[in-house]
């Protein structure tokens, strides 16, 4: 029971966000404000491409000796009280947590943000199960009152509009009251929705029996697990209650503090454009005797779900992605149909190089074709990540396994048949561009093409210009 996969309907889940006016509004805070404050960030400091190779240095070392780490993490996080807890399965993991709340007879959780717990379907699982998980990162608040997924790494609420939250809010905070006073209709303006949401949720970090956190980073060192946010929830939520549960992935384990200090310099301003996320903050264990406060319990759940195969392949350099968002903000497929159309935990370029692993090509055939490759998802990611090229490694699996509809398999080998015949090739490329710019006339475009109706169905399509192929007229300007 992974979170629920509609990756398979891409293509109509598309469709339906082109067609959603709320999206495009909420959207275009993708396409401006987020992509430039990290050009504007990453600007301010010099070193800044020099720290993306160290950091990129730094996980391909942790990376090679991952099972070494791992062992020292356990190990150090053991000594200073913890309980690690190793899943190799979505299920594992679920029935892992399941188990440690029922040990406090928890009837509530908090959670603060964790794209880990979406990926094992944790909130549904426990809700089935008498136990009410509470999100408190805003976003994800936010979205679990829609009864919707994440459509974004680091800001799960994107597709929303204000008018939409403000909405939300109403249906259920019926009593919210400031000051015993009704208010009359909600406001929508960002503080005063804010301000709503942490007044309603304040209560739950002390009425909860067990906080679930999720880990940026694991340090190898000292045991330690890192959150990085903006909103301090995350603090409240392994502080407050009396057990804390850490629900991560095998491949956030860092070797020092140092090596997470690099990284951290990269992590924000590639997600939200900062210098530094405003709480970054670091557990070491259960509270101890002297100690004012913190949770009697922690764990640590370390999911698997498949990663440790990605080792030493094609897919080994998806393991360094630090879930910064950057190659979302920067996608213009994202910034088209937004994270629910990719249909799964991991929406965007990254959604669109990892899901195929996670959930089967199968089911995830159409992400890596959500794509222009454009490269831009690479040159902004802070890790350097090869995405286009994991993506077509996937188009070729595909095809080579005979997932993609016949029709397309059969254009892809006539195409490589005829490129394979130089001079057929460019007979037939002189025949087709004289036909497509007699179709075409005087306006130059066709408003409609065989085969190629998924261009031709929102754009015409432009006929080719008189002076020949690239090729000839490369061959032209040499003679000349």
């Amino acid at each position: 029971m992974s979170a629920h996969i509609t990756s398979p309907a891409f293509k109509d889940n598309a469709k339906a966000a082109l067609a959603d006016p709320n999206l495009r509004k909420a959207m275009a805070i993708i396409a401006g404000p987020m992509a430039g404050r990290r050009v504007e960030s990453a600007s301010e400091l010099p070193e800044f491409e020099a720290l993306r190779d160290e950091a990129v240095k730094i996980k391909n070392h942790t990376l090679a000796h991952m099972d070494i780490y791992l062992e020292r993490f356990e190990a150090a996080a053991t000594a200073r009280g913890a309980h690690v807890h190793w899943c190799r399965t979505p299920r594992e993991a679920r029935e892992t947590v399941l188990a440690l709340c029922r040990s406090r007879n928890a009837r509530t959780v908090t959670k603060g943000k964790s794209m880990v717990t979406e990926e094992i379907g944790l909130n549904a699982f426990l809700e089935q199960h008498s136990i009410q998980p509470v999100e408190t990162d805003l976003g994800e608040y936010i979205i679990q009152l829609a009864h919707e997924p994440p459509s974004h790494i680091i800001g799960p609420a994107l597709h929303k509009t204000r008018e939409q939250v403000a909405e939300l809010f109403e249906e259920h905070h019926p009593d919210y009251a400031p000051n015993g006073i009704k208010l009359g209709p909600r406001s929508t303006e960002p503080q005063t929705l804010v301000s709503e949401a942490r007044a309603v949720l304040r209560d739950r970090y002390f009425q909860a029996d067990v906080g679930i956190t999720g880990a940026n980073f694991l340090v190898a060192e000292n045991g330690a697990t890192m959150i990085v946010t903006n909103e301090g929830n995350g603090d409240l939520t392994q502080s407050l209650p009396k057990m804390h549960i850490v629900v991560t992935s095998i491949e956030k384990v860092i070797p020092t503090l140092e090596d997470v200090s690099t990284i951290l310099r990269v992590l924000a301003r590639s997600a939200t454009g900062q210098e530094m996320s405003v709480y970054t903050t670091v557990s070491c264990g259960p509270k101890r005797p002297d100690d004012a406060d913190g949770p009697e319990e922690m764990h640590i759940v370390l999911l698997d779900n498949g990663r440790s195969e990605m080792l030493g392949g094609e897919l080994q350099e998806l393991m360094r992605c630090i879930r910064c968002g950057a190659c979302m903000n920067n996608c213009p497929v994202y910034q088209s149909v937004g994270g629910h159309a990719y249909g799964w935990v991991y929406p965007g370029p990254i959604g669109a190089a990892l899901d195929p692993h996670l959930i089967g090509l199968e089911a995830a055939q159409h992400l890596p074709n959500a794509s222009t490759f454009c490269g831009k998802c690479q040159e902004v990611c802070p890790m350097r990540i090869p995405l286009p090229k994991i993506m077509r490694h996937w188009r070729e699996q595909a095809h080579d396994k005979r997932i993609t509809p016949p029709m397309q398999r059969w254009g892809i080998e006539a195409w490589a048949w005829l490129a394979q015949r130089p001079a057929l090739y460019r007979l037939a490329t002189r025949i087709g561009m004289t036909a497509l710019r007699a179709v075409a006339g005087s306006k130059g475009r066709l408003r409609s093409l065989p085969l190629a109706d998924g261009w031709t169905a929102q754009r015409d399509f432009p006929a080719p210009q008189p002076g020949g192929s690239f090729m000839a007229q490369w061959k032209s300007g040499r003679r000349r």
